[in-house]
């Protein structure tokens, strides 16, 4: 089972060639979405011009532009640095690393049906970790359930990409542990991969290609001081002295308070 091409044994019922033009078809749908949600949204029009009207304190020279291209590749795209919480950290990782060791294997396995062993296994490996990385953090570290209580059955718009996402994977292995072939198991694994790529306009999806660009931007922004120029959350600001009908804390840090809470906080 998990040294046997799951799509060479279905080469028996459908072509290679329907599967191979499905990979294509679904690359295309990606490009064409995550095209679509940045000028949608208006992503890229927005770190363009921000990064124009950003007036920093400095200049930031080439050579530290790639020294910070290189820190937000390591440590913010592969460490995914921006959680603080090591278990949403560790999910996420697990579901990243899998589901991109998933996806390569499946195209190589598509394309070359007499694979090596190796991209069967490596699939096996990256749908599991995909599996392990996604339901831990569906039942337990989304912040809705385990800040706020809410069932972890509780469904919004925003969890169309970690639904299908699983359901694609799940039923992937599950179609291949039962021998694989063109039955109901494999119409609903491709119906669930087909909703998670062509839903990249209604999923978060793209974020995927999007984050990378805003962690770039906010390292710019700190190095050439650009973000001193952002609002602050202090007393300073009357604003933030005036909103409070308490004098006690007109004066006070902006954290105090946190203490009263009765349930320790669970970071996002």
């Amino acid at each position: 089972m998990f040294t046997s091409n799951p799509f060479a044994a279905l080469s028996a019922s459908i072509p290679p060639s329907v599967m191979q033009t499905y990979i294509v078809v679904m690359i295309i749908l990606v490009a064409a979405g995550t095209l679509f949600d940045v000028v949608h949204k208006g992503s890229a029009k927005f770190f363009f011009q921000n990064m124009r009207k950003a007036k920093g304190a400095r200049p930031v020279g080439g050579g530290e532009l790639v020294s910070i291209a290189v820190q937000t590749a390591v440590v913010d795209v592969l460490a995914s640095g921006e959680f603080c919480n090591p278990r949403r950290r560790i999910a996420h990782l697990l579901g990243m690393y899998g589901f991109v060791v998933y996806v390569v294997a499946t195209a190589v396995m598509v394309f070359n049906a007499s694979a090596s062993a190796l991209w069967t296994q490596l699939w096996w490996i990256g749908g599991l970790m995909v599996c392990v990385g996604g339901y831990w953090f569906w039942f337990f570290i989304r912040v809705d359930v385990a800040a706020e209580g809410n069932s972890p059955l509780r469904l919004m718009r925003a969890d169309l990409f970690i639904l299908s996402l699983l359901a694609s994977v799940t039923l992937g292995l599950v179609w291949a542990a039962t021998g694989g072939g063109a039955g109901v198991l494999f119409g609903l694994y491709i119906l669930a991969t087909t909703v998670l790529f062509a839903g990249v306009p209604w999923s978060k999806f793209a974020h995927m290609f999007f984050k990378p660009a805003a962690a770039f931007e906010k390292r710019v922004s700190k190095a050439n001081g650009s973000c001193a120029n952002l609002p602050t959350q202090t007393r300073d600001d009357p604003a933030q002295r005036e909103r409070h009908s308490m004098e006690l804390l007109r004066d006070a840090p902006m954290d105090m308070g946190l203490g009263i809470k009765r349930e320790a906080p669970r970071h996002y």
